[in-house]
């Protein structure tokens, strides 16, 4: 807990002292157990040093290295191992999938392979007597009926919250038929916010296990809240070269894919999107929080930001554009000595007028930004920027 002390923890809750416990990391890190990183079985005092061996330490898990920095602990269920199951819902198309396998826990393995399977249509019902002739089939009978109606229930609360996805494993069940989840990893349907923000209360998306959380993320997701337009960045790599400002969701999807093709795939240091007619002012703060991330880590060969985008329905692209001029001259001097070069291909209402500025406002910084309109392949400035295919002549904007 944030600014509190172990001896607040014990204080609030005094069965830390009273049971067993269980310790282990919570940041979505799967097959923790596998990595060694469950304490089991554990007095308040083992926990307490268990997790503070581990509080901001550097950690692989797999592939991946991040640094540990949330931990559960929580009360040690004494159970056996064939009173461990594993199952998970998860959403499809035209339905929801429900996978049961009735030997849970740490070793369960590959259940795509393995699991019984239940496919349930939108808006159809589930019922006791189906899960247990379509999944429990392996579970003792008189476990059956008890099981089943903790499945049932826990779809309903699935299906009303929105998941995604949801699963739980172990999932024990003990003698006395006391249904136990022991360890759980989730995902909400973000775009069903507008329904269900009051069962959901404040819901705080954490970062992959691995990768830093940016103050710069936060505040243009905060600033997303809070305007009609659409405003969204994911930070890949901050050390990388090609950055890219984009407009519209579909639109930044090609952009990304398409530095990939090209073989820049691990220098793409960003996602992101600004589309939905942004003011001139909420454009200047996204376009400036993204060079001031740019600047953070020079590299001796320059980096590149590629702002693009598709033909725009509604966005005035020369109002935009004046909150991008805005943040060029907030910067002039750090982009010339980062050697930044700035590629630009957009077109929408007041285009050419938008291009034009940008133009003149280049020209006068000494910025040399390269601008094309509808004229120029959604994505032909990727590979004129780096390098790969053979620059383009820019339009005349005179007219």
């Amino acid at each position: 807990t944030s600014g509190g002390t172990w001896e607040d923890l014990l204080e609030e809750n005094p069965w830390l002292k009273e049971k067993k416990l269980v310790a282990k990391p919570d940041q979505l890190i799967k097959r923790r157990g596998k990595a060694g990183l469950i304490a089991v079985n554990k007095t308040f005092e083992e926990a307490r040093d268990w997790v503070m061996a581990r509080m901001c330490k550097e950690q692989k898990v797999e592939s991946v290295t991040g640094q540990l920095t949330h931990f559960l602990v929580e009360p040690l269920v004494p159970h056996q191992q064939e009173e461990e199951f594993y199952i998970c819902m998860h959403s499809l198309r035209y339905y929801d999938e429900i996978l049961f396998y009735h030997e849970g826990g740490v070793d369960v393995g590959d259940v795509d392979s393995k699991a019984s399977k239940l496919q349930v249509k939108t808006g159809e019902a589930l019922s006791t007597s189906t899960v247990v002739s379509q999944l429990l089939g392996k579970v003792p009978s008189e476990k059956q009926e008890n099981l089943a109606s903790f499945i049932v229930s826990l779809f309903k609360f699935y299906r009303d919250l929105h998941f995604a996805y949801l699963e739980i494993n172990p999932l024990v069940m003990l003698s006395d038929n006391t249904v136990v989840p022991l360890d759980m990893a989730a995902k909400l349907d973000e775009t069903a916010n507008f329904l269900c923000a009051q069962k959901w209360g404040e819901v705080d998306y954490p970062p992959p296990f691995g990768r830093a959380a940016y103050p710069e993320e936060a505040l243009i997701r905060e600033m997303d809240g809070k305007t009609g337009a659409s405003l969204k960045l994911t930070i890949l790599n901050d050390r990388g070269r090609v950055w890219t400002m984009v407009a519209g969701g579909g639109a930044s999807v090609v952009y990304a894919d398409t530095v990939a093709d090209y073989g820049w795939g691990h220098e793409l240091a960003n996602y992101g999107e600004y589309s939905g007619a942004p003011s001139t002012e909420e454009t200047f703060i996204y376009a400036k929080t993204l060079l001031s991330l740019m600047l953070k880590h020079p590299h001796p060969d320059g980096k590149f930001l590629i702002i693009g985008g598709g033909i725009a329905n509604f966005t005035d692209v020369a109002a935009t554009f004046t909150g991008l001029i805005k943040a060029l001259e907030h910067y002039v001097a750090e982009i010339k000595e980062h050697k930044i070069q700035i590629w630009i291909r957009r077109a929408g209402p007041n285009y050419i007028e938008g291009l034009r500025k940008v133009k003149i406002a280049s020209d006068k910084l000494g910025l040399g930004v390269k601008v094309y309109g509808p004229e120029t392949h959604i994505t032909a400035v990727i590979p004129m920027a780096l390098g790969l295919s053979p620059e383009i002549p820019e339009p005349d904007l005179s007219q």
